[in-house]
C-alpha cells in the first residue's frame, strides 16, 4: 500500500509521460537513469510506493484518462522552475570553483595562528554543498555533468588567458611581467586543482548517492557530513602537494593541508544546515508547485 503521507524520493522520481505510448518517464535517483514504464506497471509495481503524492495522483489521472489529462509533469513541459535552480547551481559551483583557483596565486599568512592557507580555503568548501544539493534534487548523473561542465569551463578559461601571454605587451607598462607571471603560476594550479576537483568532486558525489541509497534516504546530515568528510581530505592532499611540490619543504605542505582539512570540516559541520534548508525550500517552491504550462 502506498503511505498516506508524503515520502521523499529515495528510489524513483516521476519525470513525465510519453502519451502516444502511454509511459511514465521515470528515473533511478541513485544512479540517475532513466526508464520507461507502462503506467499499468507503474501503478502494480514497487515504483508507485517510493512517489511522492504529487506523483502518485498524476499517475493514476493519466492512467484512468488513458492519456487524455494534462499534468504537471508532460514530458513536453520545461519544468522551467527545477532548470533555471539546476543552471543556477552549475553557475555557483563554475564560479566558486574559478575563484578558488585564481585566489591559489596568492599564499595568505594568518599570524594570529601562525598557519598559511589559500584565500580560497574559506569558499571552496562550498562547492561540496552545491554538489550535495545537485545530488540530492536532480540525481548523480546530472551533478557528475555538473562536476564535469566546472572542470571544462575552467580549462578553457585558463587555455584563453595562456594565450594572452603571448600578445605583445605595452613597452613599459609595469603591469606586464606580473601578469605574464601570475599566469604562469595559476596554470600550473589548474593541473593541481583539477586532479583534486574532480576526484573529491566524483567521491563526494558517489558516497552522497551510495549513504542515501543505503539509509532509503534517511539522515540527510549524515550523508552530507560523511561524504564531505572523506572528499576534503582528499582534495586537500592532492592539490597541495601537486601545486606546491618542490617549491616548499613537504614539512611546510603537511602544514598547509592540515589546515585546509581543519577548515574545511568546520565547512561540512556548517554545510549540513543550509542543506536542510535548501531541501525544504526546493520541495516547497520546486515540487509542491506545478509547472507553467
Amino acid at each position: 500500500m502506498v503511505s498516506r503521507t508524503e515520502v521523499e524520493n529515495s528510489k524513483y522520481k516521476l519525470l513525465g509521460f510519453e502519451n502516444d505510448k502511454n509511459l511514465a518517464v521515470i528515473m533511478v535517483v541513485s544512479t540517475g537513469k532513466v526508464i520507461k514504464v507502462k503506467l499499468g506497471e507503474v501503478i502494480k509495481s514497487e515504483i508507485l510506493d517510493n512517489l511522492n503524492k504529487a506523483e502518485i495522483k498524476n499517475i493514476y489521472r493519466k492512467f484512468y484518462s488513458r492519456g487524455g489529462v494534462l499534468t504537471a509533469y508532460e514530458i513536453a513541459d520545461r519544468h522551467e522552475r527545477s532548470w533555471i535552480l539546476y543552471v543556477v547551481l552549475n553557475l555557483l559551483l563554475f564560479t566558486l570553483y574559478i575563484f578558488a583557483n585564481i585566489a591559489a596565486a596568492k599564499l595568505v599568512y594568518l599570524k594570529q595562528f601562525d598557519v598559511v592557507v589559500t584565500p580560497g580555503v574559506f569558499l571552496y568548501p562550498l562547492t561540496f554543498l552545491v554538489v550535495d544539493l545537485l545530488n540530492e534534487f536532480y540525481g548523480f548523473r546530472l551533478a557528475r555533468k555538473a562536476i564535469v561542465f566546472a572542470f571544462a569551463s575552467n580549462a578553457f578559461i585558463v587555455v584563453l588567458l595562456a594565450a594572452t601571454n603571448f600578445l605583445p605587451g605595452l613597452p613599459g607598462w609595469k603591469l606586464d611581467a606580473p601578469y605574464g607571471e601570475v599566469i604562469s603560476y595559476f596554470s600550473s594550479v589548474l593541473v593541481a586543482s583539477s586532479i583534486s576537483f574532480l576526484l573529491s568532486e566524483y567521491i563526494n558525489s558517489y558516497l552522497l548517492c551510495k549513504i542515501k541509497e543505503l539509509t532509503s534516504s534517511k539522515y540527510l546530515f549524515l550523508r552530507v557530513f560523511l561524504s564531505s568528510f572523506f572528499a576534503v581530505i582528499i582534495d586537500s592532499f592532492i592539490f597541495c602537494f601537486i601545486a606546491f611540490y618542490g617549491a616548499m619543504q613537504n614539512s611546510d605542505i603537511l602544514n598547509i593541508v592540515y589546515v585546509q582539512i581543519a577548515i574545511k570540516l568546520c565547512f561540512a559541520i556548517f554545510n549540513v544546515l543550509p542543506a536542510y534548508g535548501a531541501r525544504c525550500l526546493f520541495k516547497r517552491y520546486i515540487v509542491g508547485r506545478p509547472a507553467a504550462q
